[in-house]
């Protein structure tokens, strides 16, 4: 973790059973993790290894069989479903490898769908956001208008436009050619830095993971 910096993520001893063709398949066996405030952090691991599923229960998409999870002062398994929802909502940004935009709506109006539903809209961050992510040009049009980089440029704006605790990314270039995502994770990494929010990468790729603070490697359950 970051010196000095307050804890915006903090995972103690979580563990995860999934039940497949009549067997227990223990997908995390106790998992250990804490980010801080401007902290960014890269998860490696192989395909299967519950890199996938560790982000969904720290989004409360899921819930974990034992353990906790807390993001800033909020235990996850205090809240109900609508509780999870609101955290969502208003504390975390979400960013995966299908860019998940609302096709009917234009550029600028994805954009802001997060931070207005949340009722954080703040103009002046919108319109750096749309600076910094050079989509001046682009916010009259739809996404099936879009690159595949301008796409996730669009969601990671979305995501970070509410000013999140936290940002959780699970192969958030894995749909980009080499050169576009280093660019986007550069872009990212930038704008992270700016909000000062905790961000969790899930990526296959170790050399991506070296662009960011610090890496850890879930292995057969467990962080190494």
């Amino acid at each position: 973790m970051t010196p000095g910096n307050a804890t915006v993520l903090s995972v103690r001893n979580l563990a995860k059973t999934y039940r497949s063709a009549g067997e227990q398949i223990a997908v995390l066996r106790g998992v250990d993790l804490s980010i801080a405030a401007g902290e960014r952090v890269a998860l490696t691991g192989e395909s299967g290894s519950g890199k996938s599923t560790l982000l969904h229960l720290i989004a409360g998409l899921d819930r974990a069989d034992s353990g906790e999870i807390r993001l800033a002062d909020t235990l996850l398994s205090d809240l109900a479903d609508a509780g999870r929802a609101a955290l969502r909502r208003d504390r975390l940004g979400l960013v995966f490898q299908q860019f998940n935009l609302i096709p009917s709506l234009d550029v600028r109006d994805n954009l802001a769908f997060q931070s207005r539903i949340a009722g954080r809209h703040d103009a002046g961050w919108h319109a750096e956001l749309v600076e910094r992510l050079g989509l001046g040009d682009l916010l009259g049009r739809y996404p099936e208008q879009l690159s595949g980089g301008q796409q996730q440029k669009v969601a990671i704006g979305r995501a970070l436009a509410v000013k999140p605790l936290l940002l959780l990314a699970d192969e958030p270039t894995g749909n980009l050619d080499e050169a576009t995502a280093d660019a986007v994770l550069a872009l990212t990494r930038d704008l992270v830095a700016r909000t000062g929010c905790g961000f969790l990468m899930v990526t296959h790729s170790t050399r991506l993971a070296a662009t960011l603070d610090r890496q850890l490697h879930l292995s057969a359950g467990v962080i190494a």
